[in-house]
């Protein structure tokens, strides 16, 4: 089973796993960040770093692209939406000029696996909405 296909499973198992703000626990309680360190950890091992706390406003109070950052240390550079594929990394930014703070897993052509805040883990249609907010697709290493 590839890398890709790995990633894809094991985010569909966490669908359902209820929304917790810093979170990562598969059935316990994830958020988006939680959702692809628990993937991480299942398939490399271990945490890619040490997550400090954050609120749930730490994007627009640093104004720092922590978020984008940590993808290119732990992921590589980003590539292009045309070379996207399920199992992707999706970075999120909700407006031009904040920061990107969501993450989600490309699942399909048009859909995508995210921890929804104050609901759960779900797998949504990437609906031009969505795709339009995207900042950064990246790529799981391979093993």
């Amino acid at each position: 089973m590839s890398v890709r296909e790995r990633v894809i499973a094991i985010a569909e198992r966490w669908i359902g796993t209820p929304y917790r703000h810093q979170g990562a626990r598969e059935g316990v309680g994830c958020d988006c960040l939680g959702l692809v360190r628990g993937i991480w950890r299942e398939i490399y091992g271990g945490e890619p770093e040490l997550v400090p706390p954050y609120a749930s406003d730490w994007a627009e109070r640093s104004g720092e692209e922590r978020l984008l950052e940590a993808a290119i240390r732990h992921f590589g550079p980003a590539i292009d939406m045309a070379q996207a594929e399920p199992g992707d990394l999706l970075i999120f930014r909700w407006r031009p000029g904040c920061a990107a703070k969501h993450a989600g897993i490309l699942a399909g052509p048009e859909r995508f696996i995210h921890a929804y805040e104050q609901a759960a883990v779900v797998r949504s249609v990437l609906t031009p909405g969505w795709a339009r907010r995207i900042a950064a697709i990246h790529r799981f290493p391979e093993i």
